[in-house]
């Protein structure tokens, strides 16, 4: 398939597209700072500006999927999910946050006294681009929330998946890898099982 990936610089933006390279997807990996973004088969960089939202249609013009992996607060979600209609692609997906998930009926995570307050607004946009994409009516959406911490590790291909409540292991610790988490998005986009649906990946 062909698949434009934005924010391909950074830390989840960077597995995926590593991810979608493995598995032999033609990818434009998107970037404000393409010189960044690493040399992989199949991969082609690209300059460009999420917060440009015709320019953004270009570039995901004549792809399969297009996948936004950016902070919420660096860009805008009007923007992103016009860019995806203009564009025409077939499938958008978001990399997006654990905050709006729930730690039990009716409680975000995000509104819990224990939630770090540096990441609140961060946490607080994904969920408000989460209810936009959930009133879109034209635009094949799917958003990916990762566990509670995010962050760099193995790439094991072992994790579960949930729909809007947060994942925890055995221990009560809410985590995935960067690379686990690209392996789930990898896995939808080939065999789509959340369209316009928030699914979850965690240990």
């Amino acid at each position: 398939m062909k698949i434009a990936v934005a924010g391909a610089s950074g830390r989840a933006g960077s597995e995926i597209t590593k991810e979608l390279s493995r598995r032999g997807h033609a990818v434009t990996a998107i970037a404000r700072n393409p010189e960044k973004i690493a040399t992989l088969p199949n991969v082609a960089s690209t300059k460009g500006d999420v917060l440009d939202q015709a320019g953004l249609a270009r570039l995901w013009a004549g792809h399969d999927v297009a996948v936004s992996s950016v902070h919420f607060l660096a860009s805008d979600p009007l923007k992103l999910i016009g860019a995806a209609k203009a564009s025409g692609v077939g499938r958008y997906l978001v990399v997006g946050g654990a905050g709006s998930l729930e730690v039990a009926p009716g409680v975000k995570l995000v509104t819990t006294p224990g939630f770090p307050a540096q990441y609140k607004a961060e946490a607080e946009a994904g969920g408000a681009f989460l209810e936009l994409l959930r009133q879109e009516k034209d635009l094949n959406w799917t958003f990916i929330s990762p566990s509670a911490l995010f962050i760099e590790g193995e790439r094991t291909g072992k994790f579960r998946l949930g729909t809007d409540q947060l994942l925890a292991d055995a221990t009560g610790k809410s985590w995935i890898s960067f690379a686990d988490y690209a392996i789930a998005l990898a896995d939808e986009i080939e065999r789509p099982a959340h369209l316009r649906q928030r699914f979850t990946v965690g240990y």
